[in-house]
């Protein structure tokens, strides 16, 4: 590969493509075995981060590597910090960090808390601290995971800006719109080696997709068919839960959730998304406010308790709350359900009736490799979801409570996902989506609840999806009155 001054290029490829790896290298984090980095015709070797960054190359990796209680300013200058008579000298900082800004077109308040930041503004904190040290190459990873529709196009224009100064923007990406919207070149991997080389005004998702994995389908969607629901599922009605520290997360939230659609929430990660997934499922109580489950009043369940009534829940950490990963993928697919057929007989271990499940549902879901007896931690992301997913639905649920449900998964691995859970809602169930991906929300979702500081801000149905919109109310900078969702024939 090349990259050259002033443009803008993507690489796009399947989880275990080799990207990372790749971009690992040429930022100094993995010493190569064989091969070449050639840096204005010079080859070059790092054994650091810090080699890289004196060759005036920078990463900005997909989880901000920040220090939330210090500054702006503190951050960007934490391991080059300017000194006086031996000492931190903080003026010093706040001008450099200024200076850095302004040249380029930058705006930040340097002395604001990162935690007080918004997620887009914590991203240009994360970018002006390679161009603080001075970075003309940069390496994005997965720059627009968490912003809303508003921040990703700043993003972009500040993408560029620097590639019109000069800089050059390596753009890792696994939405294949936004790697056409912005980069001139595209660079496809599969399976380690380099399989195209593309240019992005002459190309599309469906040849980008096709290169990818050999396989052109789209992600499905819904469509814009109007649909009939079915019963109302869940009520929930002036929700209150504290989050961290006993600080509110849900302030009055009301929503309600049909048989058979799915329902969106869409909202910038920390709005109250995690806890509200946490209430629903038995996982954190409510300090006041109501939650109706198929026309019964809860009263702070327990887990299993709701999921014998009908209720299963895809977490957003599969690895600390979905699986037990020493475990053989037979097991975790038997866990919570060992005293019941098949999986139990008598009271004893159904060994031949659990083994007989799990191959069931390794197939049914195409699990690689479809072996029940191995260790579910060695199998790739996307195959661990498999797994979570198909002993959720397994359960036959009334109500599918999913959060991130592909999240850095690659796009074979997404569109699988996504057909089953349209399949949960063409069987009947009620699907409620969590997800900081507006384009996944907006391709999957009957109606979209904005969610803002814990509160709904607006509900709108698939007529009348606009992104722009939705993004104003991700922010709050537009309300509505509270949603009341029409009845089940409306």
């Amino acid at each position: 590969m090349d990259f050259e001054a002033g443009e803008i290029v993507a690489l796009v490829g399947e989880n275990g493509a080799g990207k990372s790896t790749l971009m690992n290298v040429l930022s100094g984090l993995y010493t190569p075995d064989s091969g070449e980095i050639l840096i204005e015709g010079q080859p070059t070797r790092f054994r650091s981060p810090r080699d890289a960054i004196a060759r005036e190359i920078g990463m900005v990796h997909q989880h901000f590597m920040l220090i939330p209680p210090l500054t702006v300013a503190e951050n960007v200058v934490l391991g080059l910090e300017p000194r006086k008579r031996g000492l931190l000298d903080l003026t010093a900082a706040r001008n450099a960090v200024q200076k850095t800004c302004q040249r380029f077109g930058f705006s930040l308040p340097v002395d604001a808390r990162i935690e007080d930041l918004t997620v887009g503004s914590q991203q240009k904190v994360e970018i002006i601290k390679v161009l603080y040290r001075g970075a003309r190459v940069l390496i994005l990873d997965e720059p627009t995971a968490v912003l809303t529709p508003q921040e990703c196009d700043d993003l972009f224009a500040v993408m560029r800006e620097l590639a019109a100064s000069g800089h050059t923007i390596i753009l890792i990406s696994h939405k294949l719109r936004e790697v056409l919207a912005v980069a001139a070149r595209i660079y496809v991997m599969r399976r380690g080696k380099l399989v195209a080389q593309v240019q992005g005004s002459a190309s599309n998702e469906r040849e980008l997709a096709a290169l990818m994995v050999g396989d052109a389908r789209p992600s499905p969607s819904i469509g814009s068919a109007k649909r009939d629901r079915g019963e109302l599922l869940l009520e929930i009605e002036d929700l209150h839960v504290l989050g961290a520290q006993e600080i509110p997360a849900l302030r009055g939230l009301s929503l309600r959730i049909f048989a058979s659609e799915v329902v969106g929430i869409a909202g910038v990660d920390g709005n109250g998304q995690r806890e509200l997934a946490e209430a629903i499922a038995g996982l954190r109580p409510w300090t006041s406010g109501s939650i109706r489950f198929r026309g019964e009043q809860l009263r702070n369940p327990s887990p299993g308790e709701l999921r014998h009534r009908g209720l299963a829940h895809v977490p957003e950490d599969r690895l600390s709350r979905a699986i037990i990963a020493p475990m053989t993928v037979e097991e975790n697919i038997a866990l919570g359900r060992d005293r019941e057929p098949p999986f139990a007989r008598k009271g004893l271990i159904d060994f031949a009736g659990r083994r007989e499940r799990a191959s069931r549902l390794l197939k049914e879901f195409d699990v690689r490799p479809p072996d029940a007896q191995a260790r579910i931690g060695l199998l790739s992301g996307g195959n661990q979801q498999k797994v979570v997913l198909a002993r959720e639905l397994d359960l036959a649920p009334r109500l599918l409570v999913v959060v991130q449900p592909t999240r850095g998964l690659d796009i074979s691995a997404v569109r699988a996902v996504h057909e089953r859970l349209l399949l949960a809602r063409e069987r009947g169930a009620g699907v409620l989506l969590i997800s900081l991906d507006l384009d996944e929300v907006l391709s999957l979702s009957d109606r979209i609840y904005a969610i803002f500081e814990g509160r709904i801000t607006g509900e709108l149905g698939r007529a009348e999806f606009d992104e722009k919109r939705i993004g104003r109310l991700m922010m709050g900078a537009e309300r509505e009155r509270p949603p009341r969702a029409p009845s089940a024939n409306a």
